[in-house]
């Protein structure tokens, strides 16, 4: 019994953690097109320096490596963004 209690939290923490990166995902596609953002996305994506930085970020990520230090920091702040976003919403 304790054990099926464990996996039914673990398994609902892995749902919460899904529910959260994805209305961060969504929330920020959607803010993306916001008129008062959207000449400064455009030159953001048209600047070849923030490309070149934000490829250098990305690349110190590495999903096959999840336990990794960096990897768990950067979990643990876009799902705590993720969570304050979706509370805010809901």
């Amino acid at each position: 019994m304790l054990t099926l209690s464990c996996s039914a939290n673990a398994q609902m923490a892995s749902l919460n953690k899904a529910k959260y990166l994805a209305t961060l995902k969504v929330v920020s596609a959607h803010k993306m097109g916001d008129k008062d953002m959207l000449s400064d996305f455009d030159k953001l994506r048209e600047s070849e320096r923030f490309k070149k930085d934000l490829e250098k970020m990305v690349n110190k990520l590495d999903n096959s490596k999840p336990n990794e230090a960096t990897n768990r920091k950067i979990m643990r702040i876009l799902e705590q963004a993720g969570k304050e976003i979706y509370n805010e919403l809901r």
